[in-house]
């Protein structure tokens, strides 16, 4: 398993390798990691406590804010131990939070799932 350092670095780089364009229109969104969801998080998203879920976009997307000022950041939390739980090396750990990265920034934006 990797250091708890060393994956918040893979998420920086991640962050840092998408397109400028895409970097300047982040806004108002924090990006952190957790060792694995809470309860509450999987039970707002009703899902069974034994999902393996790589992380969550929590906020209202850029496509919907309207009048949208003096609130708290949005939040896109990566689950350190579910990625773990499916990469087998450092290389699909770094490629897995990469995904996940963009999946999440992609909610941010207003994308779905259907659309990511």
């Amino acid at each position: 398993f990797m250091d708890h350092k060393r994956f918040r670095e893979l998420v920086g780089e991640a962050i840092d390798s998408l397109p400028k364009e895409f970097l300047k229109r982040l806004n108002n969104v924090a990006v952190v990691v957790e060792d694995a969801p809470t309860g509450k998080q999987l039970r707002k998203l009703r899902l069974p406590s034994w999902t393996i879920l790589f992380g969550l976009y929590e906020g209202v997307p850029q496509t919907k804010r309207g009048s949208y000022s003096g609130v708290l950041p949005d939040k896109i939390t990566i689950f350190k131990s579910s990625i773990e739980r499916v990469a087998r090396s450092d290389e699909e750990i770094r490629a897995q939070v990469r995904a996940t990265v963009i999946h999440e920034i992609g909610h941010h934006f207003g994308l779905s799932d259907e659309d990511l």
